[in-house]
């Protein structure tokens, strides 16, 4: 929950001097990116900008203070100042930033530029005391907001300092406007007007000249000298002459002798207990000082002088000039240290009053009070915890005595969640064991329901860690003791159960464990897990053999996504990885590639080992077109990622695919022994993660000529995909039994097991499976066509398959280009028939096509011309090669292929 004062405009003040000199300086704001009002405290700066923001209507404005250094926060309120800017116009923005659902702040702000995009009016962005930020990791997205922002955007920064942001290349591309020391400080004539304004009796010209000159036009001293000259019998020339030889970093001996030494004692008091409170309101009052009076008490303190702000137009908060303010604090800890933990738990316990569990926390941590930490964290961490407040909680965890929080078993597992939510998983277990054993020690009595809660956390961390037989056993037993209430606890362990199933080859179990997991997640808003079940969903029904459906669930996901702007997680990706594969498996490539380059851009923001699965995805795709150079490029990124990192199982085998692929179709055997040498070789076979290992190690042994341990593996593999009904594996293990059949010579088992294959092909739709078998799988698939036996719908599969094997392998047997023909013709064995009456360029390029098993329609389509004119191609080859059908002219091709060294 967001401080409305932290976004509100500062009201104008009465009796201010217009800067008439510096508004019309600032009147050329909109023609620059940034403008940066830069000078010590009390020089004006935010006075100014409240009166240059009374003439613009698109603007928003971000009162910053030292919590402000954490990135989540920071972020929060910049998005929220350009939404009231913009009338709610950048409503995703918005919730990616509350939601904490962004991978980096440039991340967040680029998605908020093109948001933007379609916004034309001037926009204004204020944000004050940007010296507070001391966050390196702010000060970078900043510098990415300012080369990157709208150009009707301006960024307006008033600063003590000079902000880490690139500044002089701003000034050098005069994308800068600033406004500094010298030209803040008052010329003769504002300073006539200032003391108008605050005296009763007016002041000479030349008297207020001199004053003007004394402290160099500093506004603040200026201030000072007219409450002193208001309230004592000091003359306005004693003040000038003290405060000429002071700057602001040496004020507090003239504010206590001429300022708080010169209030009344009540007063006095009021201002010194007020100052524990960065923003004020009339509620917080009332319960730091009981006193139902503080309104007035503000508005008495505004009326006389005293360095006191409205920051809302409704004039309900207000908060000290930052000079000032940080001036009773340090008087506040000499004068009231006794009662200063007092007063900031009355500030805490107001700031929960109002909502604001966050700034409660501030005080309880200022105030040293644990046990006020604690009750604050017992009542609403769990609340900033589903906020993704992780920072904060980390923070008062670790002022949390050790003794303190194991007294509260919910603060114990509070802490291995946020180190779960924090990816840092080694340590879940850790924390809980050290937890249940100092319990144990103190007789800290563990209900059922907190030890199921700490099941839960640890049944996710044994499914993250690959272990599911523990993962199952921690679930089950959670799941006997959770609550309905406990729902959080109830969706992680359903979701856990789901996945131990999937793992376990379970598929009924699962999916409609998934499908549970996903309706309870979104009755709760838990969307991760609704996400996450989702994906799961999909990864079921393709090993059904169902990819229709899972298409279809991915729809849902991506609705899903859109609906609570997730888009930035890395679940995101794992969503456009699966989505590639199944448009892979379809031979819908350009879509397919298409997929994958979105999730590298999700992943953009995020480590390079995370983009491993995409870029073996985007090889995949270069393999089933036969474009091998291009596969290379993107297996060498991989190899590179490999060796960087260490990876999940399935992340390795997925990886692996395209790299083994790639090996048989180079004939590369050294890389292929190496890699069997050192690959993993799992004791089950009973999901999809294992199933693929084992292709990938049967692939290889086909490729080195160990045909009989292949044969061993592939027969396996069958046996637990049927008893599993794991379809899309099984069609898959079909096609690799298909090559080792064809490898040794059994050509009718080759024939037996392809036609199962392309009837199982009718539910999966695989089409590129089948293509990267290259010039194997179309001769099997042009002997299959021409015996004529397949059903119509394996032989629509099997002509499409055929077709694309044509279309992507363009190996030089599938197509006669000139440097074929070329090398032909000088060959010392070429016919003399074809030496003495050599083909047309064209008239090769049908023999080709007629060699792949294209029909005459199917040639004129490749070749984009008339039917008739592919029959005059036809008969004139056939005359020169000297042969009378279709056969024969396939018969030569082959001899052709065979004498040029091509083993077909």
């Amino acid at each position: 929950m967001l401080i409305p004062s932290k976004l509100s405009r500062p009201v104008r003040l009465q009796n201010t001097v217009v800067r008439e000199r510096l508004l019309t300086k600032l009147a050329s704001a909109g023609n620059y990116r940034l403008v940066l009002v830069n000078g010590p405290a009390g020089y004006g700066k935010t006075t100014l900008l409240a009166q240059w923001a009374e003439e613009n209507a698109h603007l928003g404005w971000f009162s910053l203070d030292e919590s402000d250094n954490q990135p989540e926060r920071f972020a929060s309120y910049l998005i929220a100042a350009l939404q009231q800017a913009t009338g709610g116009h950048c409503s995703k923005s918005e919730a990616m930033s509350q939601k904490h659902q962004y991978a980096t702040l440039p991340a967040l702000f680029a998605q908020l530029f093109i948001e933007l995009s379609d916004w034309s009016a001037p926009l204004y962005l204020v944000i004050d005391d940007y010296h507070l930020i001391a966050n390196a990791q702010i000060h970078e997205a900043m510098r990415f907001f300012l080369r990157h922002q709208p150009d009707n955007l301006t960024v307006i920064l008033l600063s003590r300092t000079l902000p880490p942001l690139g500044i002089a290349n701003l000034r050098v591309r005069e994308q800068l406007l600033e406004v500094g020391t010298k030209q803040l400080a008052f010329t003769h004539q504002e300073a006539s007007q200032f003391f108008n304004h605050r005296l009763k009796s007016p002041m000479a010209d030349i008297e207020s000249h001199q004053l003007c000159d004394e402290v160099e036009g500093w506004p603040t001293a200026l201030q000072l000298i007219a409450l002193s000259v208001r309230q004592s019998t000091t003359t306005a020339q004693e003040s000038a002459r003290r405060l000429a030889k002071i700057n602001a970093s040496h004020l507090s001996d003239y504010l206590v002798d001429e300022v708080l030494d010169r209030v009344d004692a009540t007063t006095r008091n009021f201002l010194l207990r007020c100052s524990v409170l960065r923003s004020m309101n009339d509620v917080l009052l009332t319960r730091l000082t009981g006193e139902d009076n503080g309104q007035q008490q503000l508005e008495e303190l505004e009326r006389q002088g005293l360095f006191i702000h409205r920051m809302d137009a409704d004039g309900e908060w207000f908060c000290f000039h930052p000079l000032f303010a940080n001036f009773l604090r340090q008087r506040c800890h000499w004068e009231l240290a006794a009662d200063l933990p007092d007063l900031h738990r009355r500030a805490a316990q107001g700031w929960l009053d109002q909502g604001f569990p966050a700034e409660a926390i501030h005080h309880a941590l200022a105030a040293g009070d644990v046990e006020m930490l604690r009750d604050v964290l017992l009542q609403h961490a769990w609340e900033l915890f589903h906020q993704s407040e992780l920072s904060l909680l980390e923070e008062c965890l670790k002022a949390l005595p050790y003794e303190k929080l194991i007294q509260n078993p919910r603060l114990a597992l509070l802490q291995a969640w946020l180190a779960q939510s924090q990816h840092r998983y080694s340590e879940v277990n850790t924390l809980l064991e050290r937890a249940e054993h100092e319990m144990h020690v103190q007789k800290i009595e563990i209900d059922g329901v907190m030890l199921a809660e700490f099941d839960a956390l640890r049944a996710q961390v044994a499914i993250n860690d690959g272990r599911p037989d523990d993962a199952e056993r921690l679930a089950v037993e959670a799941l006997k003791h959770l609550p309905i209430s406990s729902y959080y606890s109830r969706i992680v362990t359903s979701s856990v159960m789901g996945e131990v199933h999937h793992c376990k080859g379970d598929l009924a179990r699962a999916l409609p464990m998934m499908q549970q997991t996903e309706q309870v997640a979104r009755r709760h808003q838990a969307y991760h897990y609704a996400l996450w079940a989702m994906l799961q969903q999909s990864e079921i029904l393709i090993a059904q053999g169902f990819l229709q459906a899972a298409y279809e669930t991915q729809d849902k996901a991506f609705e899903l996504i859109h609906e609570q702007h997730l888009e930035q997680l890395p679940m995101h990706e794992f969503l456009l990885r699966i989505r590639s594969q199944v448009l892979w498996s379809w031979m819908r490539l350009d879509e397919a590639e298409d997929a994958a380059r979105k999730g590298l851009e999700v992943l953009a923001n995020y480590e390079p080992q995370q983009q491993l699965q995409c870029l073996a995805m985007l090889a995949k795709c270069s393999l089933a077109r036969g474009d091998l150079d291009n596969a290379n490029q993107y297996l060498r990124r991989c190899e590179n990622l490999l060796q960087s990192g260490r990876y999940h199982r399935d992340w390795q085998t997925n990886t692996d695919k395209p790299r083994v692929i790639a090996w048989q179709m180079t004939g590369d055997r050294a890389a292929a022994t190496q890699w069997l040498m050192q690959a993993e070789k799992p004791s089950r076979a009973d999901n999809h993660f294992l199933q693929g290992q084992w292709r990938n190690i049967a692939r290889v042994q086909i490729l080195l000529g160990r045909y009989e341990e292949a044969e061993v593996v592939l027969d396996e593999l069958n046996e637990e995909a049927r008893r599993l009904r794991l379809v899309s594996d099984l069609n898959r293990n079909l096609l690799l039994c298909n090559l080792l059949y064809w490898s040794t010579d059994r050509k009718s088992e080759a024939l037996r097991v392809l036609i199962e294959a392309l009837s199982l092909a009718n539910r999966t739709g695989f089409v590129s499976h089948f293509v990267v078998e290259g010039e194997v799988m179309a001769q099997q698939l042009r002997q299959l066509l021409q015996l004529n036996t397949l059903p119509e719908l394996d032989q629509h599969r099997a002509q499409r398959i055929l077709r694309d094997i044509n279309q992507h392998h363009r190996h030089k047997f599938a197509h006669f280009d000139e440097g074929f023909v070329e090398r032909l013709l000088n060959h010392p064995q070429v016919p003399e028939l074809i030496r003495t009456s050599p083909l047309t360029q064209r008239e090769w390029q049908v023999l080709g096509l007629i060699y792949s098993g294209y029909s005459n329609e199917q040639i004129a389509g490749e070749l984009d011309v008339a039917a008739t004119t592919i029959k005059t191609h036809i008969r004139n080859l056939y005359q020169k090669l000297g042969v009378a059908h279709r056969q024969e002219a396939v018969q030569q091709a082959q001899n052709i292929m065979k004498m040029m060294g091509y083993g077909v």
